[in-house]
C-alpha cells in the first residue's frame, strides 16, 4: 500500500477529521521514519520491519489511535489516564491532537517491541 491510498481515505472524510489525523500521521511518520505506510482492515496505518506498527482512524464522535499493544498501554498508563483508552486503543476528541512527545514515546514502544520480536525469532 502506498501513501497515496492513504491520502485518499483521508481525502473523503470531513475536513476536521482529515486535519486531525493528518497531524497525527505526520507525527508518527516523525517518530519512525522508516516505517511504511499501508492499510490495515481498510483504515491508516503503519508498518514497521513488515509487522503492523500503529494505525488511526475516525468514527462518528471522535478519532483513534491504535496502538495495537496492551502492554505498552499498561506501561505507559499513567501518561494515559486523561483520556478514553481500551486494550490498545486511544479514542480522542475530533479537532484536538494528542500530544506529539506521547505519540512518539508510544510509536517508539511499538518499534522496541517489534525489535525484540524480531530479534527472538532470528535466534530460533
Amino acid at each position: 500500500m502506498s501513501a497515496k491510498e492513504v491520502d485518499a481515505i483521508l481525502d473523503k472524510l470531513p475536513k476536521d477529521k482529515r486535519v486531525t489525523l493528518q497531524k497525527l500521521r505526520v507525527t508518527i511518520r516523525a517518530a519512525a521514519p522508516q516505517a511504511e505506510e499501508a492499510l490495515s482492515y481498510g483504515i491508516p496505518a503503519f508498518r514497521y520491519k513488515d509487522k503492523p506498527l500503529v494505525s488511526y482512524n475516525s468514527a462518528k464522535e471522535h478519532c483513534a489511535f491504535y496502538v495495537m499493544s496492551p502492554a505498552v498501554m499498561q506501561a505507559n498508563k499513567a501518561d494515559l489516564k486523561e483520556y478514553d483508552t481500551d486494550k490498545g486503543t486511544i479514542r480522542f476528541p475530533v479537532g484536538t491532537t494528542l500530544p506529539a512527545s506521547l505519540v512518539k514515546k508510544l510509536v517508539k514502544a511499538r518499534m522496541a517491541e517489534t525489535d525484540a520480536a524480531v530479534a527472538k525469532k532470528s535466534k530460533k
